[in-house]
């Protein structure tokens, strides 16, 4: 089923030469049907990859899912025109009357900062605590995680000793848990970041349940118990290319980053790094959507 989204947004014609599913909105409001109202807070520097990368996985569902996409006003953006965030962004404060099945708040290159550091910090903290009442569901990502995970309930990051880049291997504790329904036993995510938090910390709060880790990551999917807030500590949305960006970036810096983990064949950076994760990644917001927002959200908002 469809992902709608506006006709002109630039990603349209990539998703469809994909062959997904998109129908615009002239064609949706013609439809007897409800569709999702899903949320999207993307703090990413590239916005519109970042864009192609969630509806990607957005996309494979039964439901029909109609896309908006919030900007923060309080920070400037140096890697995206305004004329996109304009065409196709809405501020918060034009819109936190509304109610919405799902929310989505995306990584941010900001972890080396303490969360009272960043510039748009009381913005979103605004964001988080509007969905506890207007939110059926929502999901943070990455970065996005650690400042739910701080808002919340208090549990701070910590800086590592290096990057963590690269594809891990994770496992399911609770294979009953809907969000990890037809998961295998193990499979691949992409992580990549300079901060995590101690487990013990999570563990310490009735609240929270980890449902996923890594031997390598740590603590990757981590629910409330209220199924408000799902919690998702790496990037599964990550295109085949995004880790060789990141880090061919890096390199063009100065930085001399370690290879990503497991990533390029015979970790050669010249060869094209395979795809090993999409299956749990579309499998993951496919059981979002369905058990955590469309099994529990009010047909009448």
């Amino acid at each position: 089923m469809p992902i709608c989204i506006d006709n002109d947004l630039p990603v349209k014609k990539i998703l469809e030469d994909e062959n997904i599913f998109v129908m615009d909105q002239e064609r949706a409001k013609n439809q007897d049907i409800r569709p999702l109202k899903i949320l999207i807070v993307n703090l990413m520097p590239l916005k519109e990859d970042t864009e192609l990368a969630l509806l990607r996985s957005l996309a494979n569902t039964p439901l029909q899912v109609d896309i908006s996409f919030v900007r923060m006003d309080s920070h400037e953006s140096k890697n995206t025109s305004e004329e996109h965030l304009e065409r196709f962004y809405v501020s918060f404060h034009d819109i936190k009357k509304n109610n919405y099945d799902g929310l989505i708040i995306t990584g941010a290159p900001v972890e080396t900062l303490s969360f009272e550091d960043v510039d748009y910090w009381e913005e979103l903290t605004g964001v988080m605590e509007w969905s506890k009442e207007h939110v059926t569901s929502t999901l943070h990502i990455c970065w996005g995680a650690q400042a739910g995970l701080y808002y919340h309930y208090g549990v701070g990051k910590h800086l590592l000793k290096e990057k963590l880049s690269g594809i891990y291997e994770h496992h399911t504790f609770h294979k009953r848990t809907p969000l990890v329904r037809g998961f295998d036993d193990s499979f691949l995510v992409p992580h990549s970041r300079y901060t995590g938090f101690d487990k013990a910390d999570i563990d310490a709060i009735e609240d929270l349940e980890i449902v996923a880790e890594s031997e390598e990551a740590g603590p990757y999917l981590i629910l409330d118990k209220r199924m408000k807030n799902v919690f998702v500590t790496g990037h599964p949305e990550y295109d085949q290319l995004t880790l060789d960006k990141e880090y061919k970036r890096d390199v063009a810096k100065g930085i001399n980053p370690k290879l990503p983990v497991r990533y390029y064949p015979d970790d050669n950076p010249d060869n094209i790094p395979p795809k090993t994760w999409r299956c749990h990644a579309n499998t993951l917001y496919y059981n979002w959507l369905n058990y955590y927002v469309y099994q529990n959200t009010p047909y009448e908002w």
